[in-house]
């Protein structure tokens, strides 16, 4: 016997994973870690007995429920699910499956469309953090159709602009976690940061690189990787994330110019090895710290001197643009605006298959039955 479990697959910008509504997973935490690695097929490197992609950007899932909370609409609780690891890992947030959330939360019922564009209010549980998405709603209905393009995905579609402006400080209570704008770890000036997410910034040539290497290259080289994630670890220390050595949290990001006409080049880590484009929450922290005087990425990022400009961050696959307004005035800086243009797209609609002793409780519940 197996338990059927109702997904709904999303392409969320350069990500990939099921979204679920949180009713129909188990509401015990370890339960529902042991559903998710089925679903999945973790620990396994191919994935091959799940939905995963054998990689981290496509081996993610979407919890999405109605909110309690004032302003807010649905709760979105992001789970990643590493090929290899038999953890399922809570402690960040994914904006690239979070401009799912949103039509996928219209077409469950727990928003009404409300006219050609829809705001979803979005609230990450991951980061207590509140992002609105603006969904594309003609005639009260999502369209997935659209001319909107984001590098790292084929084609066009339907935009989503998710807007973060609110996220600062959100994981850790601190736009600065540790209190200055830039420190010093194993020898090298560093900058760590809250927005959206967590991150630690390096200069890239403080590591030996240019911030302009291929994802390849860049996974190759294992005594980079290696003293990244000694500095990772100290960062996540000094920001009062405690031991991070089984966390994806700090995020870092090594930086250094621009060479294609963009604000700054940089490389995204997920967090042991390189992202194979960029993440929606690192590319808004990075833009707010191209914002920052006194950040090391403000001194390496080419910008235009109004308050209200596009952070362009060149990446593997491309570009990405973060349309920001801030306010830096002596030592206080005010992120107004970080909004970022995504897609998605809906791939598969239906139910998934798990063996039933990763949900033994259920075994009981013939509607989530079927024959193997």
């Amino acid at each position: 016997m197996q338990i059927e479990i109702p997904a709904v697959l999303y392409r969320g910008g350069t990500s990939k994973g099921p979204l679920f509504l949180a009713s129909d997973l188990p509401s015990d935490p370890a339960t529902r870690d042991a559903v998710l690695l089925a679903v999945m097929g973790s620990p396994h490197p191919r994935q091959i007995d799940g939905l995963g992609g054998a990689e981290s950007l496509t081996s993610k899932v979407a919890i999405v429920s109605r909110s309690k909370r004032t302003g807010i609409d649905v709760d979105y609780l992001f789970a990643q699910v590493t090929p290899n690891s038999d953890v399922v890992d809570y402690f960040s947030n994914c904006g690239n499956m979070l401009s799912a959330v949103g039509p996928f939360a219209i077409e469950r019922g727990l928003v009404a469309a409300t006219g050609r564009e829809t705001t979803v209010r979005i609230f990450n549980v991951n980061s207590n953090a509140p992002i609105d998405a603006l969904i594309q709603t003609p005639g009260g209905r999502v369209t997935y159709e659209g001319d909107a393009a984001i590098d790292g995905v084929n084609g066009t579609a339907a935009p989503v602009r998710l807007n973060f402006a609110r996220s600062a400080g959100s994981t850790t209570g601190a736009l600065l976690p540790t209190g200055v704008r830039r420190e010093s770890i194993e020898g090298i000036e560093v900058s760590c940061l809250d927005v959206a997410v967590p991150l630690i910034i390096i200069p890239a040539d403080a590591l030996g690189k240019t911030a302009r290497e291929s994802k390849p290259e860049i996974n190759a080289d294992k005594a980079f990787l290696g003293r990244l994630e000694t500095i990772r670890r100290e960062a996540g220390r000094r920001m009062g994330l405690g031991d991070v050595a089984e966390k994806v949290i700090p995020k870092p990001l090594i930086v250094g110019p621009p060479a294609q006409g963009g604000s700054i080049s940089a490389r995204d880590f997920v967090p042991y090895e390189c992202h194979a484009a960029f993440s929606v929450t690192g590319s808004i922290g990075l833009s707010a710290a191209c914002c920052m005087p006194g950040n090391v990425a403000h001194e390496v990022a080419s910008l235009a001197s109004s308050a209200r400009k596009p952070v362009i961050i060149e990446h593997p696959s491309g570009k990405v643009v973060v349309e920001t307004n801030s306010i830096a005035e002596g030592e206080d800086f005010k992120l107004i605006e970080a909004t970022l243009l995504r897609t998605c797209r809906k791939l598969f609609a239906g139910v998934v298959m798990i063996p039933e002793r990763a949900w033994p409780q259920h075994v009981n519940s013939k509607e989530r039955l079927v024959s193997a």
